[in-house]
């Protein structure tokens, strides 16, 4: 009967579900969208290390460096020696430098790749995986020799769909041998929360000590571009990183020529970030779902009004109060399930919307579907409460007389 009644007013019911079908749809791309960016930021943060405490040497133009090379020495290895011993063996400490490399090139072609000289033991801190070959071992880097491990852009760049391991690569005046190739990261931000993600698919790595040993440096320049420290499980990630700032400031005579970077502290802004937008995009959804409740209420108040006439009737025959009130609240919970499944579609093709034309990560979960269509029935039931209770109090008699 209520299903009847609800398609004998096409017009007023898909009306009524206007404010429920798009207060679904809000609810369900928020989500959506929320839970594609704490995805994405996940990703991102596991490419930099959740365990990890990144120490970064500032940049300054070269007059700006001779004066702060007075008072400080710059991010160098003896800020590495000095953090292994006071952090102790378990702690895994990894040297960074980028070399200025004017010349990169190969018997097929040539690229304009960055050039990384890193620690050995770097894939672990970085999350990184061999696609062919191996990376350099400690005893090569102790041994300062010419071995270069290739991300799958610069060995593209240098090689083309031809073979890469054995191949020599000249990076300035000095050959190289590709021992590796590394596989293919997919990074899609080039910075979060004000600090960038390198992509390492067009990269090239050294050993870090074969870059002291072969190149010439800048004296002026930072000896190491980044340490970065991986911090064992059994550790409190904050308390080391403060640790680890107090120790650099001390070493570096205050001067404030480095900066740290915990990504697990990036994590949490982002999400405090996150929460927030939630908090806002609930409040605009569940304006939506109030307006399209009090809808639903209106509608139905209207309904009673207009059918006195059939509730008296059938209240003579028989019918009970409650047998009243339940059809009416039936046809309010209709509406809005039926408004929730249209919302449904609605969000999701808000959400597929948004991360075509914004690139932003959308994910729609089983939980973002079960609280939009729990959310409605639960607002067609409370705003549907009213007009079916006075749908039963109305008095047979008085309603046929009335008629």
């Amino acid at each position: 009967m209520a299903t009847d009644s609800l398609l004998r007013h096409k017009l007023r019911t898909i009306l009524t579900m206007l404010g429920i079908i798009f207060g679904v749809a809000a609810v369900l791309a928020m989500m959506a969208i929320g839970s594609g960016a704490e995805r994405e930021a996940l990703s991102l943060i596991e490419n930099m290390g959740l365990r990890n405490v990144i120490v970064q040497a500032k940049e300054f133009e070269e007059d700006e460096m001779k004066v702060i090379r007075q008072d400080s020495p710059g991010l160098c290895r003896a800020d590495m020696r000095a953090m292994a011993d006071l952090l102790g063996l378990d702690h895994l400490l990894i040297g960074k430098k980028q070399l200025k490399a004017y010349q990169i090139v190969s018997a097929l072609g040539k690229a304009d790749s960055r050039v990384l000289a890193v620690s050995p033991r770097y894939p672990e801190v970085a999350g990184l995986e061999m696609l062919e070959g191996a990376f350099f071992l400690p005893s090569d880097d102790q041994g300062c020799r010419p071995f270069c491990v290739l991300g799958t852009t610069a060995r593209r760049k240098l090689f083309g769909l031809n073979p890469a391991l054995g191949q020599p690569v000249k990076i300035n005046d000095i050959w190289f041998t590709v021992i590796g190739v590394l596989q293919d990261r997919l990074v899609d931000k080039a910075e979060f929360e004000g600090v960038k993600i390198e992509n390492p698919n067009d990269d090239i790595f050294i050993p870090i000590q074969t870059l002291f040993a072969r190149f010439e440096t800048n004296p002026v320049d930072n000896e190491l571009d980044e340490i970065i420290i991986k911090v064992p499980a059994t550790a409190n990630l904050q308390e080391q990183s403060v640790v680890v700032s107090a120790m650099l400031a001390g070493m570096h005579r205050q001067i404030d020529d480095f900066r740290l970077v915990v990504p697990e502290r990036l994590l949490q802004q982002n999400r405090q970030t996150q929460r927030i937008f939630n908090i806002v995009m609930g409040a605009i959804a569940s304006i939506s779902l109030l307006v399209g409740g009090i809808g639903i209420m209106n509608i139905m108040l209207a309904s009673v009004l207009e059918r006195t006439s059939e509730i008296g009737l059938r209240r003579a025959i028989g019918a009970r109060r409650r047998d009243i009130g339940r059809q009416f609240l039936v046809e309010a919970v209709t509406i809005s399930l039926v408004g929730s499944m249209l919302g449904i579609a609605l969000g999701y093709a808000i959400s597929r919307g948004v991360a075509v034309y914004s690139g932003w990560t959308t994910v729609i979960t089983p939980l973002s579907i079960l609280l939009g269509v729990g959310v409605s029935t639960t607002v067609g039931m409370i705003f549907g409460f009213y007009p079916a209770r006075q749908a039963a109090r109305v008095s047979p008699i008085e309603a046929l007389r009335r008629e």
